[in-house]
């Protein structure tokens, strides 16, 4: 089997003093550098918002981050403005060794349309590419990690699972936002589309 690591988000806004911050996001850069030296192909992802993005509390009058909203392709989390496009905050945690990536899939770009997952937008139809790259390298195992455990990370592993790939999720190596109850949620939905859990230390 020929594996790939997916580190998912591994960006400023998500880690300490960004503008989503995930609780110890940036505890976790190191141990990824580390599984990154060993992986035979490296792919981030990245969160890549328009200004003004659907998804921004800040763009629905009377909203506030992380209220719910009904949108054509179905509930959408609000959230506060990040990782805009071209912005500080949209970068790279400085210590991740992003030069090691063969690929970066940027995510979130439509502005209709918020993009959880590396292989597909929230409409779960419009694909990023991810799969087509991954089939024509030969690579069928992916291990990811980064953030967040319950949104990106969850919605990039059940998909992967879905198109046929062994997937494992580090879980040592992800943290998540725990918004009312959505990690444990998280854990059940990966588990049961066949994704391996795994925590390891040391």
């Amino acid at each position: 089997m020929t594996t790939a690591l997916i580190v998912i988000d591994l960006q400023k806004d998500f880690c300490l003093g960004g503008a989503l911050t995930v609780p110890e996001g940036d505890t976790i850069v190191q141990g990824v550098n580390a599984l990154m030296a060993e992986a035979d192909a490296v792919i981030l992802t990245q969160d890549w918002h328009p200004a003004g993005h659907s998804s921004f509390a800040s763009s629905h009058e009377g909203k506030v981050p992380y209220d719910l909203i009904d949108m054509p392709y179905g509930p959408q989390v609000l959230w506060p403005d990040h990782c805009i496009q071209g912005s500080l905050g949209a970068q790279f945690h400085p210590e991740l060794q992003a030069d090691r990536a063969d690929l970066i899939i940027r995510k979130g770009y439509n502005p209709a349309i918020d993009s959880y997952s590396a292989f597909f937008e929230n409409d779960q139809v419009t694909p990023t590419g991810l799969e087509g790259y991954l089939r024509t390298r030969g690579i069928d195992a992916l291990v990811m990690v980064g953030l967040a455990l319950d949104f990106c990370v969850n919605f990039s592993a059940v998909d992967a699972a879905k198109l046929g790939f062994d997937v494992e999720v580090r879980e040592d190596l992800c943290r998540a936002i725990d918004l009312d109850g959505s990690l444990a949620a998280a854990r059940d939905g990966m588990t049961a589309a066949g994704v391996q859990l795994e925590t390891r230390h040391g």
